[in-house]
């Protein structure tokens, strides 16, 4: 054979494999039963099925690794082997639609609510929202909080105050658990290693109101008096003070409105005000 005749012979065995599919190649990753894909080289098929394998087992233990990462309390409440299963059964059951892993982090408590054996664990879920919501926080924009002359501004036109409306900071959130994530969550900070964590004294099936906020470079978080999570909801939504206060006071038993502007000071919540327009 010549050498014209040998480069031919390579050329053809080349164009012999299937042009690559994408889909495939997801699909073939996330089902361990499934054949290497169509596309891949596999002219030594026992060669091809090994690496394929261990690109395989790395695309889903990278994936677990942050998860992991990202929900540190989460782990430490179930423990490393439960959670790692757990995450993994996510991985394959819904794996990333992007190359932004953030996203795929904050969609993970939804997961764990659905997911059966977490039920024993009722409050898990909550407080990987908690966790979620901070990595949210963390990524979002940046914003300057006004400063408190602001605020005083304000409470020195009530008329003004009642009609005006707000920007709050993108930086923060804000969501209303079934048990008492924040107490729990809190319980596990500051500490060498989270499974030494206790639990005493708290009550879980509590229900917490718990915010997350980022005003500058420190995410903190903390929960909420009664009335908050329904009062920043409105303030979101456009509506003024004066709405936001009866959205509040319509949500909870005791509300205290001095609370309430406390939290947005303290906290840096307010990013711009914005008075309603004189008609």
């Amino acid at each position: 054979m010549t050498g014209a005749d040998a480069r031919q012979a390579v050329s053809q065995q080349h164009s012999a494999v299937a042009p690559l599919r994408l889909g495939d190649f997801a699909a073939a990753l996330l089902q361990p039963d499934r054949d290497v894909p169509a596309g891949v080289d596999t002219r030594d098929l026992r060669r091809a099925e090994r690496r394929f394998a261990v690109h395989r087992n790395n695309f889903v233990v990278n994936l677990v690794d942050t998860l992991a990462e990202s929900f540190p309390v989460t782990q430490a409440l179930v423990g490393p082997d439960f959670f790692r299963a757990m995450a993994r059964e996510r991985v394959l059951a819904a794996p990333p639609q992007s190359p932004v892993l953030t996203d795929y982090a904050i969609g993970f408590p939804d997961f764990i609510a659905g997911f059966p054996p977490a039920a024993a664990v009722p409050y898990l879920a909550d407080v990987a929202r908690i966790e979620a919501l901070r990595i949210h926080a963390y990524h979002a924009a940046d914003a300057t909080p006004v400063a408190d002359t602001a605020y005083r501004e304000l409470f020195e036109a009530p008329e003004r105050l009642a009609a005006t409306r707000t920007a709050l900071h993108p930086a923060c959130g804000w969501f209303r658990a079934r048990h008492a994530a924040y107490s729990i969550w809190r319980a596990h900070q500051g500490l060498q290693d989270m499974a030494e964590a206790s639990l005493a004294g708290i009550d879980v099936a509590r229900a917490e109101d718990v915010l997350i906020a980022r005003p500058a470079f420190d995410v903190a978080a903390t929960a909420l008096p009664d009335g908050a999570v329904a009062w920043l909801k409105a303030l979101r939504h456009g509506q003024p003070f004066a709405a936001a206060f009866e959205a509040a006071h319509a949500a909870g038993a005791e509300v205290d409105d001095g609370a309430l502007f406390a939290i947005l000071m303290r906290h840096g919540l307010v990013a711009a005000f914005d008075p309603t327009p004189e008609h």
